[in-house]
């Protein structure tokens, strides 16, 4: 395997310089207030919000683990990234609903929805979701992908992630994140689009590839009885994380909510949903092409995750490669970052504002980055476990944790948002047993190899994850509908616009009105792309 040259220091140089100058410029700017610090001053284009949708998304689950999973016999896993419809849904349904409620993070909008309880419980556990998940996966990753680009230790690539990111994100706020994210998303989206192109042809063309692994490997729908992705249960689980992940998901929706109007942010989110079809190409087609040249000997990896980065090193030329590799970090870092921004946000407005309601918004902005300064140590804390991480690949570890996540926090919000019958009592009693259902799930997972064969806890803990997310959430569902239906149903003047039935006349002109045929034809264009790719692979 090449290493780096001076050639590609100089053009990762290049890229921290500018980084660096981006968000020196904006921590120049004033920053005086929290809508300004946590979103942008609510004045984003609809250019700067998809690329930043993007760029927030694409991250370690793809530099490191997608492209694993084209590696590894596991193409199923490609529906998660064919979610471009849903991040659609997220401009369409979702926005508007949002919007009216003029909320900076989603627990505040379920607290205008329901009640102050479901905002601290979705507060304080999305808190610890991120961190546990969101920053220590990709601390893992970055650890993978700078040790394997720069030579350095594990130790050393992901503190240098971490570090890093956190110094720009405390200084700039989400100004800081989205501008930056716009710039990451460019390169990596140049970067990545050389590596497949020099790939394919290092591998002898797309036809070559498939005839060497087969053209079994690459059919993303398994039988019924297919145990690890049946294909109905793949379906039902990816669409309810789906859901979860792109519209009520503190990273992703902050972004649109930096948008300075609807119209703005629906076309954001389909510029996004347009830039998601692209880690297909980016990510999983390189993950084979590094399967397709180990199997033929010419290259050398040990596991699955690190076929991306042992790919760029093999096949790109001085200059190029510093330039994949200044795009590889840019994933990481701007993954990071979104977590670190919406974490301060989380835990400014929704635990330090409830509790100091009279606080300064100068004093908001500076908790903000003590915040975020506290997640960066929590990340660099956890930074030694987790090397332990184990088995399979990383990007299926991640679906396999969010589709136990996702369930309850799903059926909550759409209920919430298509029912106004739906009240406090039935979300607050969904969550909390969700979330303990998906501990004892997880819990019973870890321990599996000690339970009794047979027995009904074995059986729960070897249920595939699939079918298991399924059933939860029409689990989710029905305790939500029931608790509703046998409680008293809540006060409707409440509840004006935040749900389908509550919308009033000026409120649906003032939508139809942030639209035209061009956003139509656009979102039914990439659902169309979707549908291709659905078939092509089959």
């Amino acid at each position: 395997m090449q290493s780096l040259v001076t050639l590609d220091w100089v053009v990762i140089a290049g890229y921290f310089i500018l980084l660096l100058g981006v968000a020196w410029w904006v921590v120049s700017q004033k920053q005086a207030n929290s809508e300004d610090y946590f979103l942008a001053g609510r004045n984003m284009g609809w250019f700067v919000v998809g690329a930043s949708i993007f760029a927030s998304n694409i991250g370690s689950e793809h530099v490191v683990g997608l492209a694993g999973s084209g590696a590894a016999d596991k193409f199923p896993l490609l529906i998660y990234e064919l979610h471009a419809w849903v991040v659609v849904l997220l401009g369409w349904l979702f926005l508007p609903f949002y919007l009216r409620a003029g909320v900076f993070t989603m627990p505040e909008f379920l607290e205008k929805r329901f009640d102050p309880r479901a905002r601290w419980f979705l507060s304080l556990f999305s808190l610890a979701a991120y961190v546990l998940t969101k920053v220590s996966v990709t601390l893992y990753a970055g650890g993978i992908v700078i040790s394997t680009l720069l030579g350095v230790t594990f130790m050393q690539g992901a503190l240098a992630t971490v570090i890093l990111t956190g110094i720009y994100t405390v200084l700039g706020g989400m100004r800081a994140v989205v501008y930056t994210e716009t710039l990451q998303a460019v390169i990596l989206v140049i970067g990545a689009a050389c590596l497949t192109f020099m790939g394919l042809n290092a591998a002898g063309g797309w036809q070559s590839v498939r005839d060497t692994v087969g053209p079994e490997y690459m059919n993303m729908w398994r039988s019924m009885d297919d145990v690890n992705y049946p294909w109905h249960w793949l379906v039902l689980s990816s669409t309810i994380v789906g859901i979860w992940y792109w519209c009520t998901d503190q990273v992703i929706v902050q972004r649109v909510l930096t948008a300075k109007n609807l119209k703005e942010g629906r076309r954001g989110s389909i510029f996004g949903a347009f830039l998601k079809l692209m880690p297909l190409f980016l990510f999983l087609i390189p993950g084979i092409i590094a399967l397709v040249l180990k199997m033929r000997g010419e290259l050398e990896w040990d596991t699955p995750d690190q076929a991306f980065p042992a790919l760029m090193m093999h096949i790109l030329p001085a200059g190029l490669r510093g330039l994949v590799a200044a795009g590889l970090m840019a994933a990481l870092m701007s993954s990071l970052a979104s977590v670190f921004n919406s974490c301060s946000t989380l835990f400014t407005i929704d635990i330090y504002k409830k509790l100091k309601p009279d606080a300064s918004e100068q004093r908001m902005v500076q908790v903000g980055r003590i915040a975020t300064g506290v997640v960066v140590l929590l990340g660099v804390l956890w930074v030694p476990i987790i090397e332990r991480l184990a088995g399979g690949t990383l990007y299926e570890y991640l679906q396999n944790v969010q589709s136990y996540i996702a369930p309850p926090i799903t059926a909550v919000f759409l209920l919430g948002i298509f029912s106004s019958r739906v009240n406090s009592k039935g979300a607050l009693t969904t969550l909390f047993t969700g979330i303990i259902i998906a501990a004892i799930r997880l819990l019973l997972e870890v321990y599996k190899g000690s339970l009794p064969e047979g027995g009904f806890l074995y059986n729960m803990a070897d249920m595939n994850f699939l079918k298991f997310s399924s059933f939860f959430f029409l689990y989710c569902v029905a305790v939500t509908i029931l608790v509703s239906l046998f409680t008293a149903a809540p006060a409707k003047d409440k509840l004006s616009g935040l749900t389908l039935g509550t919308v009033t006349e000026e409120q649906r002109k003032e939508n139809n009105q942030s639209f035209g045929w061009v956003d139509i034809v656009a979102s039914l264009f990439i659902v169309s792309i979707v549908v291709y790719v659905m078939i092509y692979f089959s």
